[in-house]
């Protein structure tokens, strides 16, 4: 199911379900004096829908933070990988042909191996890994003739590399990574609950604008929850974040 059209369900089958439990209770609590409980109930509720909304303004702003992060760790990766051809074009004819041609192997690996696991949520594996140790070796036993210009090539291929590496590893921290916790989402649900109790607690004689206010906040609240259901995983889900900036690299490696 389309990710927009998964969410409206949610969306508008919790909001009708809160709706038709409101009414119930008006049905079944019709003149207990429940109008008298709104200033008490107001006040708890100001707390308790305070709370709730930080939790899930903080798990939110965390989750956008670190789909960023990850597609920026992608973009570098690549780039790096890119700027290792280019300190290797001024080493020896062998070295270069021998890095330009990992260095295609390896995001080629990345893009149609390492990324659909990531999208699985499977471990990662493959000959990546494998071909950044064969780009180290070719470029630490290229012979640079004492020749301070290739030293000098030689050193920024290696830091290119080395930020190749750094980048790597970053990206598959965040495949791996188990998103929100179980703590954290029990205080999402849990809090979401108890704030939508609250406004049961509300009385007055207008029936029809008690459900749409009851059925407004748990639509803006499944919202909030379905967004950060979908954020949690960087490579699958809502920020699904692809492997362009590899299909780019390929480009200029190739």
């Amino acid at each position: 199911m389309d990710i927009y059209l998964q969410g409206l369900v949610w969306v508008l089958g919790v909001a009708i379900v809160a709706g038709a439990l409101t009414v119930l209770i008006h049905r079944l609590t019709s003149g207990d004096g429940r109008s008298s409980n709104n200033e008490s109930a107001g006040n708890v509720f100001v707390i308790v829908g305070g709370l709730q909304a930080v939790l899930v303004a903080f798990v939110l702003i965390s989750l956008f933070d670190a789909v960023s992060s990850a597609q920026d760790n992608a973009q570098q990766e690549a780039n790096s990988l890119v700027a290792v051809t280019w300190a290797a074009d001024s080493l020896p004819e062998a070295t270069r042909t021998e890095v330009h041609d990992l260095a295609r192997k390896y995001a080629t690996a990345v893009r149609d191996q390492e990324w659909p696991q990531m999208q699985a949520g499977d471990a990662v594996t493959g000959p990546g890994a494998q071909y950044l140790s064969q780009i180290h070796d070719a470029i630490d036993k290229a012979n640079d003739n004492g020749d301070d210009w290739l030293k000098d090539r030689k050193t920024e291929a290696s830091n290119q590399l080395w930020q190749v590496y750094q980048s790597r590893q970053q990206r598959l921290d965040a495949a791996d990574g188990s998103g929100v916790n179980a703590v954290t989402w029990f205080a999402l649900i849990v809090g979401s609950v108890l704030a939508m109790t609250f406004t049961y607690m509300f009385g007055g004689p207008k029936l029809i604008a008690h459900v749409v206010i009851v059925g407004v906040l748990a639509a803006t609240m499944t919202l909030l929850l379905f967004a950060i259901y979908q954020l949690q995983d960087p490579f699958n889900g809502g920020a699904n974040i692809g492997p362009d900036a590899f299909d780019s690299a390929l480009a200029r490696l190739t």
